[in-house]
Order: C-alpha cells, then structure tokens, then sequence
C-alpha cells in the first residue's frame, strides 16, 4: 500500500474542497476546507524531493491549466493529470511531464461509457499512460460513476465485471468515494471492502481519510492491495488529523 499524493486545483489555486459541493449552477453552495497561499509548484518540489510518485493532479473546472503544467515541469515523470482529458489533448499533457492522464468524462459520457471512445485514447497514447477515473458516488445498494466534476451519476456502478472489462484498457484507476470527500468523517468502508476483493491493476482510493486509523482500515479492508491519498486531513492542506512527512516516511519509496 501506498501514499499518492495529490494536488486538486480549483480556478488555478491549490484547494481542498468538499466533493459532493461542487457545482456548476451554485457557486455559493461550493464549500472550500483549504486555499493554499503557495502555487501548485511547491507542493510538487515537496513531493519530487521526498520521490512520491503516482500522485494525481486534479483540474476541478477551467482556469487550471497553466497551474497544472507548471507542477508537472517540477515532477517530470512524477505524477499523473486529470480534468477535462480527451482524446485531442492527452498527448500534449504527457508531454508536458505528466506520467499518465486520467479521464472521466470524456470516457463515460452522456451517462453511459463510450468504448470507442475509450479505444480510440488507448490507441493514442497506449493503456500504460492511462488512469481511469471511477470516482463514485452512492445511489441505492451501488456506487455509480459521477462525472463532470461529480455532479452527475452516469448508469454504470462499480462493479467487478466493470473493472474487468475496463483492465484491457488502462493501466491503474483512481477512484474517490465523492460524498465523504473532503468531509474527514471517515472512509466509505463498504466501498473499500469491495475494491479489496478484486485482483486486478493497481487502485487508489481517495475520500473520507481523517486519521491513521482510517488508513490502518484501508490497509485491512482492502488486503494490503489498495493505495490511498490524503486531502483536507493533511498538515499541508491545512489539516490536523496526518502529517504529511510521517506518512511519506511510512509509505513512501523506502518502505516498498
């Protein structure tokens, strides 16, 4: 198991926001946990130097692009980009340093996936250079994919079949539990139990992460098997619940 690190960028500022909050139609409704006052750059310096790779840089909206290629110019090589990823422009990401790109939207669109379109990426750019985004939100007795920022459900749940299917086609999946994100409140232990059942790429989990304890949970739901990212309960995101440098000694590069 391992620590990802993670930069969400919001109207071209490093934040951590409350996932479920996120709206194109209510900007007042968005409830933001931390606005940092040094550029995304810093953040990518911290990681570079402490060699975390496989951390994700997340483009909540418009107005992040040259936030998000000026990380990636610090961490060549070292993390992965998502938020608005199509076929047309994901190799002018990779080039500009990102490891992989990660697609949602583009991918599943209009509420249901679209293979050709997802075919037509991997052809591209090659399944070794692709993440997909299966962050999710629960609807029912499933979790079903949400997109476009995760404000809309699309039909296809989380399922084993699912991942299966996808597995021909990417190299990793990144997937937030999207209404515990940014509320500390704990992790979405069903979610969890889930993913550790399946035998398959590389998964990192993202929402609810509060303490060592939600992680040490993690570690036991998901068989040692899944990898996770931090946010609002990170010291650097202005959290008190983990220490950044704790957990980079913990699950970092040394420790594998």
């Amino acid at each position: 198991m391992r620590f990802r690190p993670c930069i969400d960028l919001h109207d071209g500022v490093v934040k951590q926001i409350v996932g479920a909050t996120l709206s194109d139609t209510d900007a007042h409704g968005l409830q933001t946990n931390f606005q940092a006052q040094k550029p995304a750059g810093w953040f990518a310096d911290r990681y570079r130097r402490d060699k975390l790779t496989g951390g994700h840089i997340i483009q909540l909206g418009r107005g992040n692009t040259a936030a998000a290629r000026s990380a990636l110019s610090r961490w060549p090589g070292g993390m992965q980009v998502g938020g608005g990823i199509t076929a047309d422009n994901a190799e002018s990401w990779l080039e500009s340093g990102a490891s992989h790109v990660i697609v949602t939207s583009w991918v599943f669109h209009d509420g249901r996936i679209h293979m050709e379109r997802l075919k037509q990426l991997t052809r591209k750019i090659g399944k070794r250079r692709l993440v997909l985004d299966l962050s999710c939100r629960k609807h029912g007795d499933t979790y079903l994919v949400a997109t476009d920022r995760w404000q809309t459900f699309t039909t296809e749940a989380v399922t084993y079949p699912l991942l299966d299917r996808l597995s021909d086609y990417c190299d990793e999946f990144l997937i937030h539990a999207v209404d515990v994100e940014g509320r500390c409140g704990g992790i979405e232990s069903e979610l969890v139990t889930y993913l550790g059942r399946w035998t398959g790429l590389p998964v990192t989990y993202a929402g609810g992460i509060s303490s060592q304890q939600d992680i040490d949970l993690i570690d036991s739901l998901g068989n040692g098997c899944i990898d996770f990212t931090v946010g609002s309960a990170l010291d650097i995101f202005g959290g008190s619940g983990l220490c950044y440098a704790d957990l980079a000694g913990r699950y970092g590069p040394n420790t594998l």
